[in-house]
């Protein structure tokens, strides 16, 4: 059964969905290549349509997985994808995306990111993107990776306060950016993505995950999505490559946790007291 994704408003107006289904480590094992597009593909059966790829994952590949599992639904779907940062001058940008849309069977991408800061200059990734929009190809641009001295930067160059949102790593072991990179986005009505929103599995043998799991009849994992998924303009991605998977974190967004929930994870995972370094995979 079909149920309802809260949206978040990009800057442009668009409205994205609040939790989708990443990609990453898609396309690496031609023996699970069924079970990935069958695990997105239920997904969207289940009302998940945001989808979240990149040039990189799969070297392509995740890509081609998605384009597979959407097949004629594309009008259901948010699509994100990334280019990577050595792609990333206007000439690069503009050949990446065409090998993108290429492989995604489609004619545009909803949300382009830059996958993170790389030796172009930023003018020229925005104006490959620029050029983009008004080609109709890409429908929002945004970053991924950038810490609050680089959203500072893109924020001053002409055109860059378009920027639809900044995908992060963040998790409850991962909470740097809530001192001055989250603040800063959330004045700004800039959209965050978390990515890696589980640590890939390493946190869900924490004593406190399985505490609150415990209290609710939940999962660990679904504790560490509910964490984030409560949280106002965060996008929450996490990767299920299996329908059970795509079942499980789906039913964290019915998880509500308490304040007794929230004051067991804070000790567990305090929040930050200063600056920290941007954390990346």
């Amino acid at each position: 059964m079909s149920r309802s994704i809260p949206t978040v408003t990009l800057p442009s107006g668009a409205t994205m969905p609040r939790f989708g289904l990443g990609t990453w480590r898609m396309g690496e094992s031609a023996r699970r290549r069924a079970d990935e597009v069958a695990a997105l593909r239920h997904g969207l059966d289940l009302g998940i349509t945001l989808i979240d790829t990149a040039e990189m994952y799969g070297n392509g590949e995740a890509e081609r997985i998605v384009a597979d599992a959407v097949g004629s639904r594309r009008g259901e779907v948010f699509i994100v994808s990334k280019v990577l940062p050595e792609n990333s001058s206007r000439r690069g940008t503009l050949a990446a995306c065409e090998r993108s849309l290429k492989r995604l069977k489609t004619d545009r991408i909803d949300l382009y990111l830059l996958h993170w800061r790389g030796s172009p200059p930023l003018e020229e990734t925005l104006e490959a993107f620029t050029s983009l929009v008004a080609a109709g190809k890409i429908i929002n641009w945004g970053v991924s990776n950038f810490d609050l001295g680089e959203m500072n930067e893109l924020w001053g160059i002409a055109g860059g306060q378009a920027v639809a949102s900044n995908q992060v790593l963040y998790n409850l072991t991962r909470r740097g950016i809530e001192f001055d990179l989250m603040p800063w986005c959330r004045n700004a009505k800039i959209p965050i993505m978390a990515y890696s929103p589980i640590e890939q599995g390493r946190m869900l043998d924490h004593a406190a995950l399985s505490e609150v799991a415990a209290r609710h009849d939940a999962t660990p994992a679904q504790v560490a999505l509910a964490w984030l998924t409560r949280q106002e303009g965060i996008v929450t991605i996490p990767k299920a490559g299996t329908r059970a998977h795509v079942e499980e974190d789906l039913a964290a967004l019915d998880l509500k946790l308490t304040r007794a929930d929230l004051a067991t994870l804070d000790r567990a995972f305090p929040p930050p007291k200063q600056s920290k370094p941007l954390d990346m995979l």
